[in-house]
């Protein structure tokens, strides 16, 4: 065979193969619309009770754990508990962010079931973060209805990026910290304080990336492939990580835990947290008078409260909870904020031009069900 007609041959049967290959490759991000409704005989559910735990499992956690399961004693009468498997030790020694998470789960249902004719009634079980029973919960018919837009716990989303510069107007400080004031900290973009969450959230983030109990605590969490992402229904997804385009194909198909732990993806992490901390309209701190079960709880129902009412302003929220979760910058952290109550999140937040629709993924029901 000549050589002009070899190179022109092996040219073809090489773009081929490229695009046989790329046919056959993970080639879009999994994300929670593509979600298959799963199949409604598994468990015997009452009226409402399957839509009212899905909608309160809407509720944010760490690394998206979902650290919640139900303990189902007889219809709308339930146990919410603390699932010890979807702990993370190496960020969250003593399970504190684990209870707020719950406290947000707590607040999605009491919407939830406010919003079809339900009251709930919590009674707190649990003395300690690390007690698997943390609350009873029953649901009567309530004599009259709260009517809450479901739509907002829907579509609350965590948004990473994008954020403009603008600080908040006075209206919507007064909207956001309603009735919160003495929990719920606005700082602009404007003050020192502001200067100094920056830096140290960019520091916080670099000890723990290149601590290795809390980077291989992410790697166990992070699902790269649609397919593990499908099967899991948790995790860090690359659409919730705002990986899209080429990078996330490529994050995709060949990317895997031990890739977490490389010098080069520590490093990435770290600059693109630098350039998060860059744009914002400042940070929002959630304080609490304590650190009791109780207090945690109701602290995490805060959290919530304040999320689920962002949308309407187009303002986005991302937590940054790294200088907590890191004891040399957590020691200073009340003192260089100028607050004695003890500060449960911080929260980078800003303006939005448009509001994307979620895309993190959740368990059915069935999945967090225990009888």
């Amino acid at each position: 065979m000549k050589r002009r007609k070899f190179i022109g041959v092996a040219g073809t049967t090489l773009l081929g193969a490229g695009v046989a290959c790329y046919l056959l490759s993970d080639k879009s991000n999994f994300v929670r619309a593509d979600t298959k409704k799963t199949e409604l005989t598994k468990f015997a559910f009452q009226p409402d009770e399957r839509e009212l735990l899905f909608l309160a499992s809407i509720a944010p956690s760490g690394h998206n754990t979902q650290p919640w399961f139900v303990k189902y004693l007889e219809p709308y009468h339930w146990i919410i508990g603390n699932d010890k498997t979807r702990w993370l030790p190496g960020v969250d020694p003593n399970q504190r962010e684990t209870i707020l998470s719950i406290g947000a789960f707590m607040q999605n249902l009491e919407f939830a079931a406010n919003n079809l004719g339900y009251n709930c009634q919590f009674s707190i079980l649990a003395t300690t973060n690390q007690d698997e029973n943390l609350v009873d919960v029953k649901l009567t018919k309530a004599t009259v209805i709260i009517n809450y837009d479901i739509k907002q716990i829907n579509h609350r989303r965590t948004i990473r990026s994008n954020y403009l510069s603008d600080v908040f107007t006075k209206e919507d400080i007064s909207y956001l910290t309603k009735e919160e004031t003495n929990f719920i900290h606005y700082i602009p973009n404007t003050a020192k304080e502001h200067v100094w969450l920056n830096e140290q959230t960019i520091e916080a983030n670099r000890i723990q990336a290149y601590r290795d109990a809390a980077q291989t605590e992410l790697a166990n969490w992070i699902r790269f492939s649609s397919k593990d992402a499908a099967k899991h229904m948790d995790g860090l997804t690359l659409a919730g990580m705002e990986i899209e385009g080429i990078p996330g194909w490529y994050l995709r198909n060949f990317y895997g835990k031990k890739d977490v732990l490389q010098k080069g993806f520590r490093e990435q992490s770290i600059d693109k947290v630098a350039k998060q901390v860059a744009q914002s309209a400042g940070w929002l701190l959630i304080t609490s008078k304590d650190n009791t079960v109780p207090t945690l709880l109701e602290t995490g129902m805060r959290l919530q409260r304040l999320w689920l009412k962002v949308r309407d302003k187009k303002i986005a929220i991302h937590p940054m909870t790294q200088i907590i979760e890191e004891t040399s910058t957590n020691r200073i952290l009340n003192q260089s904020m100028g607050i004695n109550q003890a500060i449960q999140f911080i929260l980078r937040t800003g303006y939005l031009k448009s509001y994307p629709d979620p895309v993190t993924l959740r368990r059915s029901a069935e999945q967090f069900i225990r009888t």
